[in-house]
């Protein structure tokens, strides 16, 4: 199948990568989605918070563990798969055109494409959590809507309960200069040290305060309530 490579449309700032980390592809007609975890300079354009091999293959194998692992135990969560090219380092989702935050134009306008998608978001948050599982990859562009539901990927930023506590140092690379701009304010004001373990949920919601400019208030407030 053949792939181009896929953007965001954001306004003010034009045409942009839709991952940090891996590269975006979309098959034509919209029908498949696949990310691909390799570095395209003509993608990225220098900006590519992965350039270590190691560390790129360290986000594959995350992502594939915690995609098999809501495909196993609440498949409904996610898209289906259209293919796992192992070789390649492509993990492919069947798709139904843009994902969710292309389809408001990149801004908050989810009410116009989706009416209920606060309750559906707030559901997909709390199957996480019921797995045992942090999500920290929450941006609007993470999820696609199929016939009419929220569908979640981006798992190279999950965590079990089980796992150890990690530094806010070991997340800079799933983590944009814009939101780390906002971030950076908020460890300091919670006395935070980068290089120190923390808490999953004091991760959890530093990670829904730097959405603040993404979601309404009121559904970060709920959403704290599932992951805080």
């Amino acid at each position: 199948m053949d792939y181009m490579l896929y953007y965001n449309n954001v306004p003010g700032k034009g045409r942009c990568r839709n991952n940090l980390i891996y590269t975006s592809l979309i098959n034509a007609d919209k029908t498949v989605f696949c990310q691909h975890y390799w570095n395209d300079p003509s993608y990225h354009k220098g900006m590519n918070k992965v350039v270590d091999p190691s560390l790129m293959q360290e986000k594959w194998n995350r992502d594939l563990k915690f995609s098999n692992i809501m495909l196993n135990n609440n498949p409904t969560v996610v898209p289906k798969l259209a293919n796992v090219d192992l070789k390649n380092k492509r993990l492919c989702w069947r798709i139904q055109g843009v994902d969710f935050w292309e389809r408001t134009g990149c801004t908050q306008d989810f009410d116009n494409v989706l009416k209920d998608w606060q309750e559906q978001m707030l559901d997909i948050l709390a199957a996480y959590r019921n797995l045992g599982i942090w999500k920290y990859s929450l941006h609007p562009s993470s999820y696609f809507v199929v016939n009419g539901k929220l569908k979640s990927i981006n798992h190279f930023f999950c965590y079990e309960d089980n796992e150890p506590e990690i530094c806010i140092a070991d997340c800079l690379s799933h983590i944009s200069e814009d939101r780390l701009s906002q971030l950076m304010p908020m460890v300091n004001a919670a006395g935070l040290d980068l290089h120190k373990p923390v808490p999953f949920a004091v991760l959890g919601q530093l990670a829904l305060d730097s959405f603040a400019d993404s979601y309404p208030a009121d559904f970060i407030a709920k959403a704290k309530e599932i992951y805080v």
